[in-house]
């Protein structure tokens, strides 16, 4: 199983869960979430204006009845000593970093730092990790993240708990990281709770528990975490953590299918033309395919392949079919009878045809 994270500047993949998948060989997709928007919040996450006063939590075992939701993947928390708007001047490191200029940003957030302050501790420690204007130094981002975590910053929780996870700049130690997921995923962090819920899952930092495991997963998909979403259709289909449900399936791997997510449009697709999803929904099985063809995921290439060939939601094409199958061939689908029969069979210029705009389609995406 791969495991990979949204945020580009600690990314690494990581084996941890051989269990609980809906088709994981046609397209991996779980892993330790770290969204894009989270980007700016980690580094400016104790310049929340809007953060949660202290003392207060929200997880799979608060309650939350009656509260509204906060922004996906991103989890407020207030400025040492309870301060939510900056004094003057104390924002430039960060508009600095936005205008690309690291150099400037990592002395004025060196600055603030001195100063005690954690957001700074995690814009610096940001810029060594991604190596912005200086060499690329996880072991020195993983203690400035370490530092801004101990300063109260969750979002620095939750990231130091990846590089603990992952064994980036610091030694792999899942039983600590499960500790830092455990602390940010308490006060309402959607992927914290994610992260979580997948150590559970495996009893892996945590004792194995497929039922805690569904209540962080249950969470985070509520929060709108795609990966939560796809994961936790994938229990209801299975049975794990939680009673089996179809209709629940369904609609948690619906809404991971609607964000976007390339597996999850994937397998709602197939399922929608096997009849087993929502009915309403019945009529995007193509485009659903068609999506997760162009990222590239070869079972949804080969499907749709088959789809032009038999004109379903799409209009009947031979060379349609054809292209699409020279592009599931390309991306690892070796041998399908049925296609690479009808390729055999089409006319020199049609397959010529085919053959050029798979070709051109691969270019256009840097594919081999």
């Amino acid at each position: 199983m791969e495991f990979r994270r949204h945020f580009p500047a600690l990314a690494a993949i990581l084996a941890l869960i051989a269990t609980v998948t809906i088709d994981r060989a046609a397209a991996e997709t779980s892993s330790w979430v770290q969204r894009d928007d989270e980007a700016r919040a980690r580094a400016k996450s104790t310049r929340a204006a809007d953060a949660k006063p202290a003392g207060e939590l929200s997880g799979p075992n608060v309650s939350t009845h009656g509260k509204k939701s906060g922004t996906p993947g991103v989890a407020p928390a207030a400025r040492p000593g309870g301060k939510s708007t900056p004094p003057s001047g104390e924002d430039d490191a960060y508009l600095a970093f936005d205008q690309g200029r690291y150099l400037t940003a990592l002395k004025l957030a060196q600055a603030l730092a001195e100063k005690g302050d954690a957001a700074a501790h995690m814009l610096v420690a940001r810029i060594h990790a991604e190596g912005l204007g200086v060499p690329a130094n996880p072991q020195l981002a993983a203690q400035w993240m370490k530092r801004a975590s101990d300063l109260g910053d969750i979002n620095a929780t939750f990231s130091y708990g990846v590089l603990l996870a992952e064994g980036r700049g610091v030694e792999k130690n899942r039983k600590v990281a499960a500790e830092h997921f455990e602390k940010a995923a308490r006060t309402g962090h959607p992927a914290a709770n994610y992260n979580l819920g997948l150590l559970f899952l495996r009893g892996d930092g945590k004792p194995e528990n497929p039922y805690r495991a569904a209540q962080h997963l249950t969470y985070a998909a509520e929060k709108g975490i795609p990966e939560a979403q796809y994961d936790l259709a994938s229990l209801y289909q299975n049975g794990v953590g939680v009673q089996p449900n179809a209709l629940e399936a369904s609609k948690w791997l619906k809404l991971a299918a609607e964000q976007g997510m390339a597996a999850a449009q994937f397998e709602y697709a197939v399922m929608l033309l096997r009849g087993l999803g929502l009915t309403a929904d019945e009529p995007k099985a193509a485009s659903l395919l068609r999506s997760a063809a162009d990222k590239n995921v070869a079972g949804a290439q080969n499907r749709l392949a088959h789809l032009y060939v038999e004109g379903i939601g799409v209009e009947k094409s031979a060379t349609e079919a054809a292209k699409w199958r020279l592009i599931a061939k390309a991306s690892g689908i070796e041998t399908d009878k049925v296609l690479d029969e009808l390729i055999s069979k089409l006319p020199k210029a049609e397959r010529s045809k085919a053959e050029a705009e798979a070709a051109q389609w691969r270019e256009k995406r840097g594919l081999p």
